[in-house]
């Protein structure tokens, strides 16, 4: 679901990128009191758990690959608001560091993951639980539910965002300009690995970590639920120390990471530029899009936006690794490790500036 630079057309790319701005507003004003406060440690926990959650990558039907994202149990932690910055950068710095996601695409990937991901969780998970119980099961099957269905309208956004691009955007000689594929072959491909696989991750990734939570660390599920602050403690009042059982579990998560290139094939609309003028890459690409050939030759405006960024170490490999798997785990460690280093940076300022007179 990262779309590349190249993908979409510069007018897609602007509209998408002031679509999710009012959201980003929206966001740091309601979090601006909270960020002062404790927030901060979970919220960049989440957005390091993503980023290394997205690294997981699982084979989908056809040779393509997908992951999960973990939208749906950061916005039942954090609320939507924070969700949506979690996600957001997480997305941030694959895109600028790792080339997972383009720069130019980076507003349509996060209203596709970070946005619509998070408030379809959110609303799912909140109308199926309602008020019941903290621990009640009831809330594990609304985390599944919100996991699921967040990102599969994520992956359906994705699919009409690629497949309007042939519609809209086409050279003189009516071959297209960026994503080559139209909507009634990018929404089922995009569709048909996430409604499986990729859906049943999440689902399961969601569920599975709000059981554990019920057990651990029920006060962090307060946020989503109603009247359940009478009887646990406040959950945005975790701080470092609170949550270093949570970091112990991101570092175990991180050292797992190579099992995520062990899938073999690219995601469904991320091929690089080679791949499009490559015979064999363009067959099996084909083979995956309903055996409708790619159109003859690289798209211009594709290969011309392609290469508007180059990121330090393109997808997770640092060049000057000879290990793919050690790459792999220390491009995990170095974008989560980034995030966290960040949010204790911030914390510490905030924290001068409270003690300032």
């Amino acid at each position: 679901m990262h779309i590349p630079d190249g993908y979409l057309s510069p007018a897609t790319c602007a509209a998408l990128y002031a679509s999710s701005a009012p959201f980003w507003y929206v966001s740091l004003r309601r979090l601006k009191r909270r960020l002062t406060t404790k927030l901060i440690p979970l919220l960049s926990l989440f957005a390091a758990f993503s980023f290394v959650v997205m690294m997981f990558n699982l084979p989908l039907p056809g040779g393509t690959t997908g992951h999960a994202v973990g939208v749906a149990i950061a916005s039942i932690v954090l609320g939507p608001w924070a969700s949506i910055l979690a996600i957001s950068i997480a997305l941030f710095i694959q895109a600028l560091l790792f080339g997972d996601g383009g720069v130019t695409a980076f507003g349509a990937n996060c209203f596709n993951m970070a946005i619509t991901g998070s408030l379809v969780a959110y609303f799912t998970y909140r109308a199926i639980s309602g008020n019941c119980a903290i621990a009640s099961r009831r809330r594990v099957l609304a985390a599944g539910a919100a996991g699921y269905l967040a990102i599969n309208a994520a992956a359906l956004l994705t699919g009409i965002e690629l497949g309007i691009q042939p519609m809209l955007f086409r050279d003189a000689s009516g071959a297209p300009l960026y994503a080559p594929y139209p909507l009634k072959i990018a929404i089922p491909a995009m569709m048909a690995g996430h409604l499986t696989v990729a859906g049943l991750a999440e689902l399961i990734l969601s569920a599975g970590l709000v059981a554990w939570l019920q057990r651990s660390h029920p006060s962090l599920l307060i946020a989503t639920a109603p009247g359940a602050a009478a009887t646990h403690d406040e959950g945005g009042g975790f701080g470092w120390r609170a949550i270093r059982p949570l970091l112990v579990g991101l570092a175990a998560s991180m050292l797992i990471t190579p099992l995520g290139i062990l899938a073999v094939g690219s995601a469904w609309g991320e091929w690089s530029p080679h791949d499009l003028a490559d015979g064999a890459a363009r067959r099996q690409i084909a083979a995956v899009s309903s055996d409708q050939a790619l159109p003859a030759g690289v798209p211009q405006g594709l290969d011309r936006l392609s290469s508007v960024w180059t990121a330090p170490f393109p997808d997770y490999a640092p060049p000057f690794l000879h290990s793919s798997s050690f790459g792999y785990l220390l491009s995990a460690a170095f974008g989560s490790g980034l995030i966290l280093l960040a949010a204790l940076v911030a914390d510490r300022a905030f924290a001068a500036r409270r003690r300032s007179p």
